[in-house]
C-alpha cells in the first residue's frame, strides 16, 4: 500500500515493515527495501507513484536485516547507488557474515539464506556524510552499523529500527532484536539533540508521523 506523506515522500507499507520512496530534488530514492517476498509490492508502489524501476536512482539502507535489505536482489535489473552504514555495508554486500556469538548476529545468521547480495555496489557511509539532501547520522544499537538519514530540505528523517511506533507513541528498538539497548538509548538521545527540525518521521515498523516528527523523537528521548 502506498501513502503520500507529503509532496514527493511516500510510505510503502509492506505489512510488517516499511519502505519509503522520496523525490530528493529529482533523484528518486528508495529508503530500505523490505523482505524478499515483498519485492513485488515495492515494484507496484513505484508504478502507483508513476515511476518505473528504471527511474530509481539510489537506495539508502538504514541497516542490515532481512526485512530491510533482502528485496534488493529480487528487483531484477536494479542498477543504482546503494548506501549503508559502514558497520553494516560489508554484510549488505555479502563480503562479511554476521557474528554468530551475539544474539543479534545469531538472528541474522538464521535468516542469511534469504539474503543475497545486490548486483549494485554498496557504498559505506559514516556520521556526517551527505547523500543528496540527506545527512547521515550513525545510530548504533539495533545493529552495529545502523544509521539514520535526515534531510533538512525535505523536513524528513528516516530512522529504520532505532525506534518503532505503537498506538501513536514511539518506543526504542526492543532488546531481543538489538545488539545493545544502551547504545539504542544513547543513539536516540544523540539524534534528537543533533538533528535539525523535521516534520516527517519514517521508522521501519509502525505508522510514520507526517507532522512534528522531531517532537515525537524528542519525547521518547526524554524518557530514556
Amino acid at each position: 500500500m502506498l501513502t503520500e506523506l507529503r509532496d514527493g515522500i511516500w510510505w510503502v507499507d509492506l505489512g510488517s515493515v516499511n519502505a519509503y520512496l522520496v523525490d530528493d530534488g529529482g533523484t528518486l530514492t528508495l529508503v530500505d527495501a523490505g523482505p524478499p517476498w515483498r519485492a513485488g509490492a515495492v515494484l507496484e508502489a513505484l508504478v502507483e507513484a508513476n515511476y518505473a524501476l528504471t527511474d530509481l536512482d539510489r537506495v539508502l539502507l538504514t541497516h542490515y536485516d532481512v526485512d530491510h535489505v533482502a528485496a534488493l536482489s529480487r528487483l531484477g535489473g536494479l542498477d543504482v547507488e546503494i548506501y549503508a552504514g559502514a558497520g553494516d555495508a560489508g554484510l549488505v554486500a555479502g563480503d562479511q557474515t554476521p557474528e554468530w556469538r551475539t544474539r543479534k548476529g545469531a538472528l541474522q545468521l538464521l535468516t542469511a539464506p534469504l539474503v543475497r547480495a545486490p548486483s549494485a555496489d554498496t557504498n559505506p557511509v559514516t556520521d556526517g556524510d551527505t547523500v543528496g539532501s540527506f545527512t547521515v547520522y550513525e545510530t548504533p544499537g539495533h545493529t552495529d552499523g545502523h544509521v539514520a538519514y535526515v534531510s533538512e530540505t525535505l523536513e524528513a528523517a528516516f530512522v529504520g529500527d532505532l525506534v518503532r511506533e505503537s498506538d501513536g507513541e514511539l518506543e526504542p528498538s526492543p532488546w531481543f532484536i538489538s545488539t545493545d539497548t544502551d547504545q539504542v538509548a544513547a543513539s536516540i538521545r544523540r539524534l534528537a539533540d543533533r538533528a535539525p527540525g523535521f516534520e516527517v518521521l519514517g521508522m521501519g515498523h509502525g505508522v510514520p508521523f507526517e507532522r512534528n516528527g522531531k517532537g515525537h523523537l524528542e519525547a521518547v528521548a526524554a524518557t530514556l
